[in-house]
């Protein structure tokens, strides 16, 4: 299979819409895994981009100044969600806005507030700078999390998390990523700003940055013999590359609007090892499911219809899994690292 997955053939990304030549966009927390992706295709179109991170000269955004165009077209602005100005200065000048930048954490105090007043810090800025469009990063985190919907209901653009189960099970990742687009979305209306949101649930594929982030640990931790079982349990997964393609083709579409789900595929744990094994058979990937007594848990059906009617085209999920897999092994990371760091996230 995994012969198969090397020869296939991924679609070159075209948005067949004008480039971004003469055009200056800012991307915020632009050294995160998904922002990555976006500043590398923003280059690649021809955008000047401005992207925010905590400190420019850090090593760990050193992988940012090394992207095609970067030289001459990128620039790296020190501001955090909480500093206003920092954010302001960035976004002074821009035409769009990219904001990705998100605390990715399950503790209340560091997630909620910056989650929360971050956005609002960057619609604020977006507004006072007069931009054309904000494309705002959320999370399926908020839209699936709903004791009282079927597994059997399609989840789409109009679902939102429960606020009040996602505190009473104390997932406050899921409660500061619906709290945060909600406040964006009042806000946007409030001020006048074009605010459109891309919704993607785990993003896993080729790591830019240095290090890896929670959502490719979760794969880490199968291929590295972490896991010793699988969970009972589902998750949803997306190319970063078309996530990233997505934000530019909501930002680069007049028409789009509102909220687009952005998922290509839903696996039950015991198909994601299913797939890894095949792919890579000789990493101790775990084949015995931690709860042999439930019935197998049903998928959750996300609808990303709304993306596919603009044209997007995913990528399968059994190649975003080899290709995360190989850029860990590319990276020096698989085999080599060890995943203490990670052992308290609940994927």
């Amino acid at each position: 299979m995994a012969k198969e997955v090397v020869e296939f053939e991924i679609k070159e990304l075209r948005l067949g819409l004008p480039g971004g030549y003469g055009k200056t966009v800012c991307v915020t927390g632009a050294g995160g895994f998904i922002a990555s992706w976006i500043v590398k295709l923003l280059l690649e179109r021809g955008y000047t981009v401005k992207g925010t991170v905590r400190n420019p000269d850090d090593p760990k955004n050193a992988h940012l100044k090394e992207l095609e165009g970067a030289k001459d077209r990128l620039t790296l602005c020190r501001a955090h969600l909480l500093d206003f100005q920092g954010l302001k200065d960035a976004i002074s000048g821009c035409l769009g806005v990219y904001h990705t930048a998100s605390p990715i954490t399950n503790d209340a105090e560091k997630m909620v507030n910056p989650a929360v007043n971050g956005t609002k810090n960057v619609i604020i800025a977006a507004a006072e700078a007069k931009v054309g469009r904000v494309v705002f990063t959320s999370s399926i985190g908020a839209v699936y999390m709903d004791p009282n919907r079927s597994r059997d209901v399609v989840i789409d653009e109009s679902c939102w998390s429960d606020l009040e189960f996602c505190k009473n099970t104390n997932n406050w990742y899921c409660y500061g990523k619906t709290v945060a687009e909600l406040a964006a979305w009042e806000l946007a209306k409030e001020i006048g700003v074009d605010l459109v949101t891309v919704v993607p649930p785990l993003v896993i594929g080729p790591i830019l940055p240095p290090t890896m982030n929670v959502s490719i640990a979760h794969i880490f931790k199968y291929l590295s013999g972490f896991h010793k079982s699988y969970t009972n349990d589902v998750h949803a997964y997306v190319h970063v590359r078309d996530v990233a393609f997505a934000h530019l083709l909501v930002y680069e579409t007049p028409s789009a609007s509102g909220r687009y789900i952005c998922s290509q595929s839903s696996l039950h744990r015991g198909e994601l090892v299913e797939i890894l094994a095949k792919l890579f058979p000789n990493y101790p990937i775990p084949t015995k499911c931690s709860d042999e007594i439930n019935p197998r848990a049903k998928h959750y059906k996300y609808s990303s219809q709304k993306l596919q009617d603009m044209g997007m085209e995913f990528t399968p999920v059994v190649q975003s899994l080899y290709d995360t897999a190989i850029s860990l092994q590319d990276k020096g990371i698989l085999g080599v690292v060890h995943t203490e760091k990670y052992a308290s996230s609940k994927l």
